[in-house]
């Protein structure tokens, strides 16, 4: 699951920055605020991405997710992009989840084997 989910993460991570850019050209909103609010999604992306296994890491991703799509206020684009992100998100967790399984499953098999 961690591979899948950072990955995503740090795909949200350029989506953010560009949305930055786009929206200090495009808005009324001053530099600093889009700044501070995108610096901050951004941080928060990157640390997620090392605690992603811990508990509560995925409700905190969850979370972002519904910030990326609500950032569609200020940037309508940011609705498509926001549920997209949000459907690669339940995809990393859904099947991240599932391989995680799989692996424990497959190397419970193998110690035996390893023993003997």
């Amino acid at each position: 699951m961690r591979t899948l989910c950072s990955s995503t993460l740090i795909g949200e991570v350029f989506v953010i920055l560009f949305a930055a850019c786009v929206a200090m050209r495009m808005t009324d909103v001053s530099t600093a605020v889009i700044w501070t609010v995108s610096g901050v999604a951004m941080l928060l992306c990157v640390l997620l991405c090392g605690v992603i296994t811990r508990p509560g890491a995925v409700a905190v991703g969850w979370a972002l997710q519904v910030a990326l799509i609500a950032g569609g206020l200020l940037l309508p684009t940011m609705y498509g992009l926001g549920v997209v992100f949000a459907a690669l998100w339940w995809c990393s967790v859904h099947y991240g989840r599932k391989i995680d399984v799989i692996r424990e499953q497959r190397s419970r098999a193998e110690q035996p084997a390893a023993g003997a």
